[in-house]
């Protein structure tokens, strides 16, 4: 089975939509091959809110969140991780807010700055959060959820009252999820998937594109998205079998069907495939620090 994408979404640029009795949304004008349509920006609550991956620091997107926001009080400015699709605004919010943010740590260099999505380098969370911690507002409740993978620092946020969970880049909807060394990891991703996957979620509101909706779905849909990790990674070994060593002209047949804007991540996904077999002890490289330009061979079992 494929993965059942959702990718349908209603909406206008800088509109406050209420997606749910606690959810609002205002979407970025920042549309392109990593983003989809672009970044979701997430309000929790009424009165006193928390604001999720504020989004690029575009001053009309700026304006759209102030607007969003008139009348309430924002407590908690939230981060799922340092891209600069979804930090560079949460300094400057919460300073006009007059709050803290709140992320696991930022400031890391990961391979979307080679990709034509750049890290962002300056964001320095105030308030640094993991795995247990929790947060809150009136008729509101957050879980911290570490889930590393796409990023070593990616957070998803899990909202108690609606059994929802905003999955940042983790899991999105509309398409897979590039999980590109250094900083992304292919084994930690699979076993997130799977963090994400026992809590049973009703809900998930990625950062682009629009919800996967229904518990049964939810389920069948992050089933899914491991299942195609775990094809790819069938294909490179049947790659690897059939004496192909190089990364490039895996992508170019196994990604024929993808947008060619979109091979470059996939290389670098194939790259993370290949480390975790190599840490598997699977697959080998002569490269001490591999790149998409290693060579790549399977091991050799010895009697």
């Amino acid at each position: 089975m494929a993965i059942p994408y959702v990718r349908g979404i209603e909406f206008e640029y800088g509109r406050v939509d209420q997606i749910s009795p606690l959810v609002r949304r205002v979407i970025a004008n920042n549309p392109g091959p990593f983003t989809y349509v672009g970044t979701g920006v997430y309000i929790i609550g009424k009165g006193e809110v928390a604001v999720i991956d504020p989004g690029p620091m575009k001053d009309e997107h700026f304006e759209a969140l102030k607007a969003a926001l008139q009348g309430e009080r924002v407590t908690h400015v939230l981060v799922t991780h340092g891209h600069s699709d979804h930090s560079p605004l949460a300094t400057p919010l919460a300073g006009w807010a007059g709050c803290k943010t709140y992320a696991k740590d930022c400031g890391v260099h990961t391979a979307k700055d080679e990709l034509g999505s750049p890290d962002d380098l300056g964001f320095t969370p105030d308030v640094r959060v993991g795995d247990g911690d929790v947060l809150s507002g009136p008729g509101w409740t957050l879980d911290v959820i570490e889930t590393p993978g796409h990023t070593i620092n990616h957070l998803c946020f899990g909202l108690r009252e609606e059994n929802a969970c905003f999955t940042g880049d983790h899991i999105m909807g509309w398409s897979t999820t590039v999980v590109a060394p250094p900083d992304g990891c292919m084994g930690a991703y699979m076993h997130s998937l799977e963090k994400v996957r026992a809590k049973g979620f009703e809900t998930l509101w990625p950062t682009h594109g629009d919800a996967v909706r229904g518990k049964a779905f939810v389920e069948t849909f992050i089933t899914e998205y491991a299942n195609h990790r775990k094809a790819r990674e069938a294909a490179i070994l049947a790659e690897l079998r059939g004496g192909e060593t190089s990364i490039p002209a895996m992508v170019a047949r196994m990604y024929a069907d993808v947008d060619l804007r979109l091979h470059p991540a996939a290389a670098m996904s194939v790259l993370g495939h290949m480390l975790d077999l190599i840490k598997r002890g699977l697959v080998a490289t002569p490269d001490a620090a591999p790149t998409v330009r290693s060579r790549f061979d399977l091991v050799t079992a010895r009697a």
